[in-house]
């Protein structure tokens, strides 16, 4: 009787598993990217970053994309190209944490690369970085206050 127990709570447990997040599910969920998921879609790139990865992501929030006057933000979220360049250019390929970023260039997805400092915090180009570490299981996301525009 105790084992049937045991084992039909192990069964039950499985069924209620954990499913790991991958850089958007874990992203959508923390509620402040709405406008970054947006931008992912309009920009076919969900499936990309739903991939296998692993991938370096630095995450403007919502309010990051709020500094965009609105018709200009409109505008990029139609101009596919130039939405997915700047989109690209927020991804590094591997997993960084925090503990490993160094200064320097760090080429990204895109293809250009984007300059780290860490002299005062840590920033990617113009932005600062307000939160770190925001493991999905195919990378890590990397909270940023301003969207990074390539050269």
């Amino acid at each position: 009787m105790k084992k049937s127990l045991i084992a039909a709570a192990i069964a039950i447990g499985a069924t209620f598993s954990v499913q790991a997040k991958d850089i958007v599910d874990t992203a959508v969920s923390a509620g402040n990217f709405t406008t970054l998921a947006a931008a992912l879609k309009a920009a076919g790139l969900v499936d990309t970053l739903k991939g296998k990865g692993p991938f370096t992501v630095f995450a403007p929030t919502d309010a990051a994309f709020a500094k965009i006057p609105k018709a200009d933000l409109d505008a990029l979220l139609k101009d596919k190209a130039k939405l997915t360049a700047i989109l690209t250019y927020h991804v590094v390929p591997g997993k960084v944490m925090a503990a490993d970023v160094k200064a320097g260039q760090v080429k990204t997805v895109q293809g250009s690369s984007l300059t780290v400092s860490t002299s005062m915090g840590v920033m990617v180009d113009q932005a600062k970085v307000t939160a770190t570490d925001i493991v999905a299981d195919n990378g890590v996301i990397h909270v940023i206050d301003s969207v990074i525009i390539p050269k």
